[in-house]
């Protein structure tokens, strides 16, 4: 059975009328909001068909119906249309990133997670940068004693790594600023992933005169360099759920906020391979806990590289076309900021 005009139509209403109500929807509340031009009983009859074709569920006998993980899927697909952010959305979007535009990337990333939970109302989830992919800016190493140093590692990213390192023999300062210079020269410019065993070892055969203190010096830092490839997930807005009569059942709603804690799981949910929005609807979502939400998520990009992504997770019935514009919107203005931040 194809799904024509009038079929399409009369989803489209259904799905628009319960992402605001909550509520079944009946042939009747459609006939008299939408004003299809067909009468109440026809649309009864179009509604049966589309639960046969799995696009509504009736939850209970005499209640109307309601969309179907499918139903929300053709919906989104090529139901419901372009939304266009207001004038002061767009605006408030703009002055609240460039307000967090100065500081170290976690900081603006950790702000960038609130101000998507206030616009969209749900849950925001954003990864921060992929660390292995900033670039080392500089080395110092720092004299404790005469056998302790701490190697201090900062990238692009303003991430700093610090590593304490015990020596077998004491160093002295002119050596150990030596050995700092010929780090920098060597590492400094290159990627996190870039400095791999290859790099470490051709360190250690071209340079003479340091061979004890660097085979000492070299291991540790190159561990700790790895080390920072360690992801962190911020979340805002996770109580919003509650806002959802959906997620009035305490079981339900614990499911919900043991995923968020789960950062393994929320790292996956966010791992994307391109630039495009994707979205999850329900059983589409890898894990049980919740195949009553949906997944929309993004990356977010320093220059030409992706090295991040976002995320809102709420119900089903979330107004997708609404977080959609936001998030198109809001990750331009994002990536527009880091851009400026970093090449600045």
């Amino acid at each position: 059975m194809d799904l024509d005009e009038r079929k399409r139509h009369i989803l489209k209403a259904l799905i628009n009328d319960y992402i605001v109500s909550a509520e079944p929807v009946g042939s009747r509340t459609i006939a008299k909001r939408y004003r299809l031009g067909i009468s109440s009983a026809t649309i009864r009859n179009e509604m049966a068909d589309l639960e046969d074709m799995g696009y509504l569920e009736q939850p209970h006998t005499s209640a109307g119906r309601v969309p179907s993980d499918k139903g929300y899927r053709i919906y989104v697909d090529q139901l419901m249309g372009v939304e266009k952010l207001s004038q002061e959305e767009a605006q408030y979007i703009r002055t609240s990133i460039q307000k967090i535009a100065m500081g170290e990337i976690e900081r603006i990333i950790r702000e960038t997670s609130k101000i998507l939970s206030f616009l969209t109302n749900y849950t925001a989830m954003v990864m921060a940068p992929e660390t292995r992919k900033s670039t080392l800016k500089r080395i110092q190493l720092v004299s404790i004693d005469t056998t302790h140093i701490v190697a201090i590692a900062i990238t692009n990213f303003g991430v700093v790594k610090s590593t304490n390192i015990s020596l077998s023999k004491a160093i002295d300062i002119d050596k150990l600023v030596a050995i700092n210079n010929l780090l920098n020269d060597k590492l400094t410019g290159l990627t996190i992933e870039e400095i791999n065993l290859e790099v470490i070892t051709k360190i250690q055969r071209e340079v003479r005169g340091y061979n004890e203190i660097l085979n000492e010096i070299l291991p540790i830092l190159y561990d700790s360099l790895k080390c920072m490839d360690d992801r962190e997930v911020y979340l805002e807005g996770s109580s919003n759920i509650f806002n959802y009569p959906e997620y009035n059942a305490i079981e339900k709603a614990r499911s919900f906020l043991n995923i968020l804690d789960r950062k393994d799981i929320l790292y996956k949910i966010l791992s994307c391979d391109d630039d495009d929005i994707n979205i999850s609807i329900g059983h589409e979502n890898k894990y049980d806990e919740i195949n009553d939400c949906s997944i929309i998520s993004t990356t977010y990009k320093i220059g030409d590289y992706a090295v991040g992504a976002v995320g809102i997770i709420g119900p089903k019935r979330m107004n997708y076309a609404k977080v959609l514009a936001t998030m198109e919107y809001f990750t331009t203005c994002l990536n527009k900021i880091l851009k400026d931040y970093f090449d600045g």
